[in-house]
């Protein structure tokens, strides 16, 4: 089968959507003639727009209204597809995927959901964990695309706009980052509380890093953010660059690009340094690595901070243990410890 026309579906969020670009550029290799249109919420639309192997982007809102739905649903039966290429296997994405009229359907074998598939592809490996980007190469291959794992590329990211490229200058130069700073970007939220480190041991590390000779530090996050971003800057003194809801993704990864370093939690942000050149450092809770590191296949300048944990991996639905020790007995220590090499 040569298709014309291949639907992938990745709903959210920032490093999921992120983790799937290098199946993207399987596709488009081993399907030039193909044109890929990408369905994703509202949100994270400019993560894809713009990416090189896409020819159009669907972006829908997080939540829609029944008549909405109907709409797209509408949509994608008149475009046709000859392959929808599920990455996300959501419940939205599922009815998506069942009510498309596409040819031939993709996804993952979920239990209760395989019958959606005509070619399904398991999450789960014989000898240990999967990376989340293997999976979604796993998907691509069992389309008949031949290639090995030392094949699948790198994370990619669209460009810049001029505009986007100026506001970073912009922000940059108020905070007083200037020629001769090494700029250390350090994610301060936390998609949920077993990933929060804490504003009381992300301000000590923030004490540790200005003590380096010539580091300045930017701080990233959501608008819901803010609040914790202001507890951190009054307990370190404020000397730090507050940019906690001021960034859109695609400029957070070109303020990344400028950075001497990385610093954060396993999360979106963490995945969208990966897609650049700049070193990591990161600290795991309740997920693995094994899943979810920086996927850098081409050289790896990335440390992992982990505790080796009984209860590790876990649902993020209650602690075991009532003290999310997998995350907080890292401590501003270590972390700094990991940093410090890069900044000297």
């Amino acid at each position: 089968m040569t298709p014309a026309k291949i639907l992938i579906i990745r709903l959210r969020r920032i490093g999921d959507v992120v983790m799937t670009t290098p199946a993207l550029t399987l596709l488009k290799q081993h399907f030039p003639k193909a044109r890929l249109t990408y369905l994703v919420e509202e949100p994270y639309r400019r993560l894809v727009e713009g990416h090189p192997s896409l020819d159009r982007v669907i972006a829908i809102p997080p939540k829609q209204r029944f008549k909405d739905f109907v709409r797209l649903i509408r949509e994608v039966r008149k475009e046709g597809y000859d392959i929808l290429l599920d990455l996300h296997g959501g419940p939205r994405a599922s009815w998506i995927t069942f009510w498309s009229g596409a040819k031939l359907k993709a996804g993952y074998a979920i239990e209760g959901k395989g019958f959606l598939y005509d070619i399904r592809a398991s999450r789960r490996g014989g000898n240990g964990p999967i990376h989340s980007v293997r999976n979604h190469a796993n998907l691509v291959r069992a389309l008949g695309a031949e290639f090995d794992d030392a094949e699948i590329p790198a994370l990619s990211l669209p460009a810049a706009k001029p505009d986007e490229v100026e506001r970073v200058r912009a922000v940059l130069g108020e905070g007083g980052a200037g020629e001769g700073t090494k700029l250390v970007v350090l994610h301060i939220g936390a998609g949920n509380r077993f990933r929060d480190w804490g504003a009381k041991n992300i301000a000590a590390l923030l004490e540790l890093l200005s003590r380096l000779p010539n580091v300045k530090i930017a701080l990233i996050g959501a608008a819901a953010d803010q609040k914790v971003q202001a507890e951190i800057l009054e307990a370190e003194s404020g000397s730090a660059i507050p940019l906690a809801g001021r960034l859109n993704l695609i400029e957070i990864r070109e303020l990344i690009g400028r950075a001497a370093l990385f610093i954060g939690p396993d999360s979106g942000p963490m995945h969208i340094a990966a897609s650049t050149a700049a070193p990591i450092v990161a600290y795991f809770g309740p997920t693995l690595p094994a899943h979810f590191a920086p996927w850098r296949p081409q050289g790896n300048r990335t440390v992992v901070l982990e505790k080796d944990l009984p209860c590790r991996p876990c649902k993020q639905r209650e602690c075991l243990t009532n003290d999310f020790r997998c995350l907080l007995t890292i401590t501003p220590d270590e972390v700094f410890a990991a940093c410090r090499p890069f900044l000297l």
